[in-house]
């Protein structure tokens, strides 16, 4: 149902700061490579790589640097990317999951590692937590898409399954096999969105104070700013008193 979005994952707060993290467009660039190995080096015959696409225009990314990655894709001595996904907790007991696009496991292994226990983490077996978080599609529009009612319909009629809007954009959730073609749906009455891929939504939120939010949030920069990490889900939730501290 439209409503504030509870769902504060790293995606949405490091939105701003995104645009200045100098290695952005290399982790851009990496899954539209993977993305157009994986299938098709054509965004309209290749739905992974068209939201790759689409992604990294949404950050203004250059039209030949994503051309470039797209050709690299095509060519025998580029690197092997493997998708790899790490399970953990961090500080306050939240569940976090971890996905990482590597041609060397062992390097991103030791660094995710590092960088969990360093911050008040730790690793778990595979499994571990993804128990508590549902594989769906997430699709993102900024808050000049429209209205919540108006973002709200338009969803429901595409076949969305859920949908947040806050002052910050709308999230509209979909099932794991209904995300590209929602997106279809969606394209021609909202535009183009400015993300959509494949999400892990936790199922139970857990709500952290100021202590525990300085630390996670400081796990998950340490990450972040690793070139082999792409994105860190959690199920952290962080009163706005508490935000507000954080600056």
């Amino acid at each position: 149902m439209a409503g504030h979005s509870k769902f504060k994952n790293i995606m949405h707060r490091k939105g701003a700061q995104d645009k200045k993290r100098s290695g952005m467009f290399s982790k851009l660039s990496r899954e539209i490579t993977v993305a157009a190995k994986m299938g098709l080096p054509d965004p309209d015959m290749n739905p992974r790589l068209r939201m790759a696409v689409n992604a990294a225009k949404a950050q203004s990314m250059p039209k030949d640097n994503i051309q470039r990655a797209i050709d690299k894709a095509s060519k025998g001595d580029t690197e092997n990317y493997e998708e790899i996904r790490y399970e953990g907790f961090g500080p306050g007991g939240v569940s976090l999951i971890i996905e990482a696009l590597s041609d060397n496991r062992n390097r991103t292994a030791t660094n995710v590692r590092t960088a969990v226990s360093k911050n008040g983490g730790n690793l778990g077996a595979s499994g571990s937590v993804s128990h508590g978080f549902d594989r769906m599609g997430l699709i993102n529009y900024p808050a000049s898409a429209g209205s919540a009612d108006h973002v709200f319909e338009a969803a429901l009629e595409a076949g969305a399954e859920d949908v947040a809007s806050s002052e910050d954009g709308h999230e509209i959730w979909t099932s794991n096999e209904a995300l590209h073609e929602v997106v279809k749906a969606l394209t021609p009455v909202l535009g183009e969105p400015e993300g959509a891929k494949l999400a892990w939504r936790p199922t139970t939120m857990v709500t952290v104070g100021l202590e525990d939010a300085t630390q996670l949030f400081k796990l998950i920069d340490t990450l972040d700013d690793d070139d082999d990490v792409q994105t860190v889900w959690g199920n952290y939730e962080v009163p706005d008193e508490v935000m507000d501290k954080l600056g």
